[in-house]
């Protein structure tokens, strides 16, 4: 195909062109490289909501674990739908609880998060490794396929020119088969430095939450913000004005914003 011929069709019928020159390896490389963009696409979109949004939701739930442990898991069981979410909500959930059992909490669920993260790996591992393969089976076969057709007579006559177009043309399907393992290869590894990241984000954030938790325990006795256990040893009076000051504390606002919302 000369570079004259190239400028005047259009590039539907060039890449059309190529792929059938290609040989029959070209097939396997289109249903590689459909899955490979399919897992491309999917994880793309779930990287850019987690990455938007796991930052705003690690500080609101340890900002409330530090006045109020009520307020973090409601915080935390309406983030959910992210693995950060899930990830925090893990241990506050648990009714009766205490620093070992807070810590397996975390620590499972981050294994069942970071794996959900790893989805899609193992496909794109397929791709990079059989597509150069199969590029390289298309040339093999092209060689043989032109090289079949040569006479020892024929050597140095008009007859031989075609060959070498033969030769170049099996040439194809190896050049096609290296695009899709390094494209594949690249998103492949961007996706492992996201993983790689959320470890780190889910280390910090986890420990942050497990010190809060030794420093400041939730009390198991205290139920409606710890008056009632504690009614008898204040004067009627004092009960009255404890439980306005309650009912105009921040914390409710808070609470409030985050059911409103």
């Amino acid at each position: 195909m000369d570079i004259s011929d190239l400028l005047n069709k259009s590039g539907t019928s060039i890449v059309f062109d190529l792929f059938k020159k290609g040989g029959p390896s070209m097939w396997p490389l289109l249903v590689l490289s459909v899955l490979s963009l399919s897992v491309i696409f999917e994880r793309f979109w779930f990287w850019l909501q987690i990455l938007t949004q796991e930052t705003e939701i690690v500080n609101r739930i340890l900002d409330a674990a530090s006045e109020n442990w009520e307020i973090a898991e409601a915080i935390a069981e309406k983030a959910r739908n992210q693995p950060i979410g899930r990830f925090l909500y893990a241990p506050l959930r648990l009714k009766k609880n205490d620093p070992e059992t807070f810590r397996l909490a975390l620590e499972s669920t981050a294994a069942d998060e970071i794996a959900g993260m790893r989805r899609g790996e193992k496909l794109l591992e397929a791709v990079i490794a059989l597509s150069p393969l199969l590029g390289l089976l298309g040339t093999v076969l092209g060689l043989i396929h032109s090289l079949s057709s040569i006479r020892i007579g024929d050597l140095g006559t008009e007859s031989a020119a075609g060959v070498t177009t033969g030769i170049g043309e099996s040439l194809i399907s190896t050049a096609a088969g290296l695009i899709v393992a390094i494209s594949s290869l690249v998103f492949y590894r961007l996706f492992q430095s996201f993983v790689v990241n959320q470890i780190k984000v889910f280390n910090k954030a986890g420990n942050e939450l497990e010190l809060l938790y030794r420093q400041y325990p939730p009390d198991p006795n205290k139920m409606n913000l710890g008056i009632v256990s504690n009614e008898k040893s204040f004067p009627n009076n004092s009960v009255v004005e404890l439980e306005e000051t309650i009912d105009n504390s921040p914390l409710n606002s808070l609470v409030e914003e985050e059911d409103e919302s």
